[in-house]
């Protein structure tokens, strides 16, 4: 069982070097600048006429719009009290939109929209609903699609929930982060218990059939008493799946992270310590450990997903919809069309100043080739599964540049591999980024190359 794993220090000391998440590979670092508009929208074409027949496209659209800072955050994010800001950023997601629907020759089919941000419910109830009703009015929504967004409990109102449960959104995940006043402080994000359990309740009494909750250990001031009770209290609300993700520290992009001292970051032990805590009272409740940060009660089908050897992983962390295409409208979202990646301006002036000329917004991108997608293929495999199967045509590669890392992670017990594949132990489970990063041949062959300020560390 993981729960009796002891993980000694000196692996910890070892392991905890940067390395990325790997909700894409290749990893952005390594994206070029120079991507071709015109290019991308041939390729865009093509992908859709593959795709939306066999499984339909998902959608991701940012809302970057956020009424205070919270510290710890990374995502890319707009601080403002001035809610003129909804209806020109509505119609510039718009006009990005009817972009895309000129180049899709029919109606999408739209098995998946995820609303990200930022904070979407900053947006009124009625502005959030009337963008969607422009985005599905051009669409067809296919039974089994799933709709969700992101809230905070502090302003997602029952009429933010009745509007978007009228337009066929059952899921919804409310950043929840951490419930102790002390580091709420810190993190400057301030929501009470009562908050989180007024909006649980009504997402639910709305008719949401499925809640989330983002909590994140290692947060500054946080301590094996405070993440204690933060569960403790999470558990009386029986949430169906529990995002616990590492806090990932990285100053050098997301200003906010130094406001707090680092002093008051616990160190790589007591993280993980925080983490095996928290992960031993999810499971003692009857939540299933899904892989990396995610956990799930029986019933809901990311666990049934798992099972089944069906998840899939992207942009928004481990997901049961495997679309082939994920389609990202506004600032800084990134699409995916399995043989390429494309991310949007970052900045609202150059975001706005695209999609109002008419233009795509794109800053960078990749093209993939069939090596790129065999590796992205076992990276997937080990993110979700804990193990993959090698192809013969690629055992001359795996050996020059994967088989030293997995070899010296199974001298370290953390694996089992052979020419045919390989498996995570059971201590391995909680190195599950440094087991994909054996498979990540831009990383291996920049080894020499200093990763310190490209992603965050592993625990």
């Amino acid at each position: 069982m993981l729960n009796a794993v002891t993980i000694s220090p000196a692996l910890i000391g070892k392991y905890n070097q940067p390395v990325p998440r790997y909700t894409s590979y290749p990893t952005v670092p390594f994206w070029n600048n120079d991507t071709d508009p015109q290019q991308w929208q041939q390729l865009f074409k093509q992908a859709f006429t593959v795709h939306n027949t066999a499984n339909g496209i998902s959608l991701y659209i940012h809302l970057p719009f956020c009424e205070s800072l919270c510290t710890y955050c990374g995502c890319n994010k707009k601080i403002t009290t001035n809610h003129a800001v909804e209806e020109v950023y509505i119609s510039a997601l718009l006009k990005e939109w009817d972009l895309y629907r000129q180049w899709m020759g029919e109606r999408p089919q739209l098995r998946e929209i995820h609303l990200g941000g930022g904070t979407p419910t900053f947006f009124s109830p009625v502005r959030l609903a009337g963008l969607l009703e422009r985005i599905l009015v051009n669409g067809n929504v296919p039974p089994d699609a799933q709709f969700s967004l992101e809230g905070h409990p502090n302003n997602t109102t029952r009429e933010h929930l009745d509007q978007l449960y009228r337009l066929g959104f059952r899921r919804i995940s409310y950043g929840v982060q951490d419930l102790d006043p002390r580091v709420q402080q810190v993190i400057n994000r301030i929501q009470p218990f009562e908050k989180v359990q007024q909006a649980t309740d009504a997402a639910r009494a709305a008719g949401f059939t499925a809640v989330n909750f983002d909590l994140i250990y290692g947060l500054p001031l946080q301590t094996a008493a405070s993440i204690e009770q933060t569960i403790s209290q999470v558990l009386t609300l029986r949430p169906d799946r529990i995002a616990f993700y590492s806090y990932a520290h990285v100053p050098w992009t997301s200003r906010g992270q130094r406001l707090f001292s680092e002093e008051d970051l616990p160190g790589a032990e007591a993280k993980l310590g925080l983490y095996l805590q928290g992960k031993d009272l999810l499971t003692a409740a009857g939540y299933a450990d899904i892989g990396m940060d995610h956990f799930a009660l029986p019933q809901d089908e990311l666990f049934k997903a798992k099972v089944a050897g069906k998840l899939h992983r992207n942009f928004m962390g481990y997901t049961t919809q495997h679309s082939g295409l994920l389609l990202g409208l506004g600032v800084s979202a990134i699409s995916d069309l399995n043989n390429g990646f494309a991310q949007n301006n970052k900045s609202l002036h150059d975001y706005y100043a695209a999609v109002n000329g008419g233009r795509l917004a794109i800053q960078r991108g990749f093209l993939l080739n069939e090596e790129d997608l065999a590796f992205r293929q076992y990276i997937k495999e080990v993110a979700c599964n804990g193990t993959t199967r090698f192809a013969p045509e690629h055992l001359t590669i795996l050996e020059s540049l994967s088989f030293p890392v997995l070899q010296e992670m199974a001298a370290d017990g953390l694996l089992i591999f052979n020419r045919e594949g390989m498996q995570l132990t059971a201590a391995g489970h909680y190195f599950i980024r440094n087991a994909c990063s054996a498979f990540d041949l831009y990383l291996q062959r920049n080894r020499s190359v200093s990763t310190g300020h490209q992603f965050s560390k592993a625990i």
